[in-house]
Order: C-alpha cells, then structure tokens, then sequence
C-alpha cells in the first residue's frame, strides 16, 4: 500500500502539507493519490480502488486476476469492483452480483475473488479468442484448473454470459504462459489434430505443447528467444538435447502465426503422419 496515500489521513497526520499532495502527487480516486510520474500496472490501480472504497469492497475481474499475479494485462483497464452500493466514478467498474463466501479470498489484506470465481467472470465478460487467452493466463498464474470454474458456474446456470463461458472453458488450458501460446494452441486444436499436451516434462526441460507419445512437439519463440543471448544460448542446448531424445521439434514465431497459418499445419501434419 506504500505506493498510495489517503490524503486526508496523510495531512492530518503530518506527513505531507496539502501544498506537497497538490505539487507531488497524483489523485487516482477521491482522496486516494500515488506520487507524480509513477507508472500504474493492472495490480497498482486495483490496491487504489480498494483504497478508495475504503476497503469495503471485493477486488474482481481483471482486477482479481492482476492481483494474483496474471500477467499481459493491458494496464489501461479500468479497475473492477463488487460493491452493493456504490455508484461506479472515474477509472472503477463496479459490479453487483451475488458472491458467495467461498468465493472471495484475502489476497494480502484485500479481498479478492478466488481464482475460479475470477475465471468465470472474466469468461462471461470477455468475448472470442480474448476471453479463452485471458482464463488461460488465470489459471497458468494460479493453478487453478478448468473444473474449479465449472463449478462455480453451475452454481449459476442462468448467469449472463455463461454460454459464453463455457465455450471458452472448452478450450482453456492453464499450460499456456503467453496469449501467443494460447493462440497457437488454438490454431492446431480447430484444426481437428488429435488432442495435445501443454508444458510436456522432458527430463529437466519443458516442451509448450505437443503429442508427448510421439515425441512431437510445438513451440512458440517470442522476441526473448533472439533478443536476449543468454536465453539464446539456454534454447539452443535445450533443443539439441530435445533431439538426443528423439524428439521432433516444430517451431513458430509470430510473423508465421500472424501469416503463415496454412503452412504452420502443414508442417504439424507433416510431422505427425507417420503416427496419425
């Protein structure tokens, strides 16, 4: 909570005069302020909602999920609240739906949905491909699994958005560490391949995603992968030892994601026809 002051608290106790807040401070909500230039992420403009509402209030959503550490949340969302009686000012999103007690957790000192019931509604509020990219990143950042949102939805069967939801849970896998992952996965399971692994073991290595019973594997390089030596250099070695294993690796980056669909399934195809 250090990166915020409740300026009303903070002036009457003397550590800063309203000259200072005014001239060294930012106001996020009424009465809540972060210091002048500091960049807020997903997780920053959550803690300062909660502070606005005085603390009284359910961290949800897109919130929720930053809390628990979900990464590629774009930072310009607004923040998510469930409140029964606050209108929604500036900057929050408030919801009202029924939450029932095991389904908010403390996150540090806030509360905060679980991660199932963050899941399921980020499932019902996020549409197409989006929607299936963000579950995935909530579960790969919490280790929840797809069952422990499926039964927080049939507690609501008659939800807004639950087909939506279960639509989405079909095809969520918490293996995913990237959206890119996620829209790769995709990519090859419309594509009617037999169903995949993500996050194969192969002795201390990892493969994204694959067929580990015939030693076919996907991979999604990002910038890292040619940006940075050392990841680099670390690829390299894990790929020959990859090889040694009798593994056939099928890697792709986003220019071929973004172009080369067709091409991607062909060589997966390709791959696996001796097996399929």
């Amino acid at each position: 909570m250090e990166r915020f002051i409740l300026g009303s608290q903070a002036v009457r106790a003397g550590a800063v005069t309203r000259y200072a807040l005014s001239r060294d401070y930012v106001k996020i909500h009424q009465n809540v302020y972060a210091r002048a230039g500091v960049k807020l992420d997903a997780a920053d403009k959550a803690m300062a909602a909660w502070l606005w509402s005085r603390g009284t209030a359910v961290v949800v959503g897109h919130s929720a999920a930053a809390m628990y550490g979900t990464r590629w949340l774009p930072d310009d969302l607004p923040a998510e609240l469930a409140h029964p009686n606050q209108p929604s000012p500036p900057g929050i999103v408030i919801h009202r739906g029924a939450l029932a007690e095991d389904e908010v957790c403390l996150r540090g000192s806030i509360d905060c949905t679980t991660p199932a019931r963050t899941a399921y509604d980020i499932g019902r509020r996020v549409a197409g491909d989006l929607g299936i990219e963000r579950i995935d990143a909530v579960l790969n950042a919490t280790g929840c699994t797809p069952n422990e949102v499926h039964r927080i939805a049939d507690r609501y069967p008659g939800a807004r958005g639950i087909r939506r939801l279960r639509a989405a849970l079909a095809l969520a896998d918490g293996g995913a560490e990237s959206p890119k992952e996620t829209e790769l996965r995709l990519l090859l399971v419309r594509d009617g391949l037999p169903q995949l692994t993500t996050q194969i073991r192969v002795g201390k290595r990892r493969v994204d995603m694959g067929w580990p019973q015939w030693k076919v594997g996907v991979e999604y390089d990002g910038e890292h992968h040619w940006t940075n030596p050392d990841d680099h250099a670390a690829d390299i070695e894990r790929l020959e030892y990859l090889a040694s294993q009798g593994w056939t690796i099928i890697r792709v980056c986003a220019r071929q994601l973004r172009r080369d669909r067709a091409g991607i399934l062909r060589r997966v195809r390709t791959a696996l026809a001796q097996y399929v």
